[in-house]
């Protein structure tokens, strides 16, 4: 019965890749002096009430690499949508143009540039912690499965295991955060 005994490590690397995906759209988020579309993901509109993403009240275009444009479908939202673009705190002074909103997306100079990448290795140790987090998890797992008859030669095998897939996977966190950064560092 002790032999049978298995750690899920499937279950354990699938919620370290949600760490990292969660690690990816954070760092989308992320203004980095070229228009994305995605920057205005956590943007809310109150659309009839209730908080609206603004991709659910407009259509986003990315026409060229340093402008946004959202066409707003009820002609009576366009205040709303600009009104939000403008408190959301990107920075971003919107344009109109009847129902169209232009988001002309500025240089971003070298005080910015250093503020944003802080703001990304933030994000970076956030998904670290979470990674290890799940290691944890894991580890205990395997402390209980001792517990209950587990083997030395097992435990040594489905530790070794485990961190060996946390460090891929701060290895990937580490990897993101570095592109990122340049990204962001590129003029």
């Amino acid at each position: 019965m002790a032999d049978d005994i298995e750690i899920d490590t499937d279950d354990l690397e699938r919620r370290m890749k949600g760490a990292m995906e969660s690690l990816r759209h954070e760092f989308q988020t992320l203004r980095t002096g070229r228009a994305s579309a995605s920057m205005i993901d956590p943007i809310m509109v109150d659309a009839y009430g209730s908080p609206t993403p603004i991709n659910q009240v407009g259509t986003v275009n990315v026409p060229e690499p340093r402008m946004v444009t959202i066409n707003v479908w009820d002609k009576a939202m366009v205040g709303k949508v600009e009104k939000a673009i403008r408190e959301s705190g990107l920075g971003i002074n919107p344009q109109l143009n009847g129902t169209i909103i232009m988001l002309p997306i500025p240089e971003l100079n070298e005080e910015r540039r250093r503020e944003l990448t802080k703001v990304a290795a933030q994000y970076a140790e956030s998904a670290r912690v979470a990674v290890r987090n799940v290691r944890r998890d894991g580890m205990d797992q395997i402390k209980k499965a001792k517990s209950k008859g587990m083997a030395e030669d097992d435990q040594k095998f489905w530790e070794t295991s485990v961190q060996e897939l946390t460090d891929k996977m701060i290895g990937e966190v580490d990897k993101a955060l570095e592109s990122k950064q340049a990204e962001i560092m590129q003029v």
